[in-house]
């Protein structure tokens, strides 16, 4: 029989992620005190989610590096307990950007591994260049972060959530708003203040101010996800294409780079 070490996960990994559910654990309870149910069920969920690692691990066969583990655990508890629980959405102005680089990095490591072990396995005849392998991990971090998008504006659009976030900006350019109605955007500068009406369920005429500039819906914070996606769909592939091309030499990428465990 096979002698199991401390375990597959080594100190440090045990360590996050006891510290990680202790955490979440606590927050649901506070969370449950205050009636706030929504809440108790993302941290229910981020529970079910720190399994992911063990799965890959016990399941699939799949040995995930230390580096890549921690980058998993601490996305998923950044994502779910501080993004949207703890609303760092709102708070830090950058912290979905930061999130979405991170899930395309972590895309990429998905669609990488995947045709990496098919590429080492014995039964799979054809060996796919180092280029082409970093291209289609490329690809399928793109293909999911399109999907993703997909998926916000679904939510946003049928069941009137922000996921898009909508944010205040101070010029637009929109050929909607000539009056000659001609192919040739008018350009605003320097908005400060934008005033909605609209007519409320009694039939009234209500009034919004916006102040700072003008809304935008949802348009640039999906562009800008899908560019910071870009960047670390790339990041990873890159990785992924020099460690294929000298497997023995670069220990760095190694730390991120999942394997088939040997028996």
């Amino acid at each position: 029989m096979k002698k199991i070490e401390v375990s597959e996960y080594k100190k440090k990994d045990i360590t996050i992620y006891i510290v990680l559910r202790i955490l979440v654990i606590g927050i649901m309870i506070v969370n449950l005190l205050r009636g706030n149910f929504e809440n108790v069920f993302m941290c229910i969920l981020t529970l079910i989610l720190f399994l992911i690692p063990v799965f890959i691990d016990k399941k699939l066969n799949i040995e995930l590096p230390d580096t890549l583990e921690t980058i998993i655990l601490l996305f998923i508890f950044s994502a779910q307990i501080l993004g949207e629980v703890q609303n760092f959405y709102g708070i830090f102005k950058n912290w979905d950007t930061i999130l979405h680089t991170i899930n395309g990095f972590l895309c990429a490591a998905i669609g990488f591994s995947m045709i990496d072990i098919l590429n080492r396995s014995e039964k799979f005849h054809t060996k796919m260049k180092p280029v082409f392998v970093g291209l289609v991990a490329f690809c399928f971090s793109m293909t999911i972060g399109v999907l993703w998008e997909f998926f916000e504006f679904g939510m946003d659009t049928v069941f009137d959530k922000d996921m898009q976030k909508d944010r205040i900006v101070q010029s637009i350019s929109s050929v909607e708003i000539n009056s000659e109605k001609i192919n040739h955007p008018i350009v605003i500068d320097n908005i400060n203040k934008t005033i909605v009406y609209y007519s409320k369920d009694d039939g009234t005429t209500a009034e919004l101010v916006i102040d700072g500039g003008y809304l935008d819906i949802g348009i640039k914070d999906t562009m800008k996800d899908l560019i910071v996606n870009f960047i670390g769909a790339f990041v990873y592939s890159v990785i992924g294409y020099f460690y294929i091309s000298g497997r023995d030499g670069y220990k760095f990428a190694e730390n991120f780079i999942p394997r088939r465990k040997k028996f």
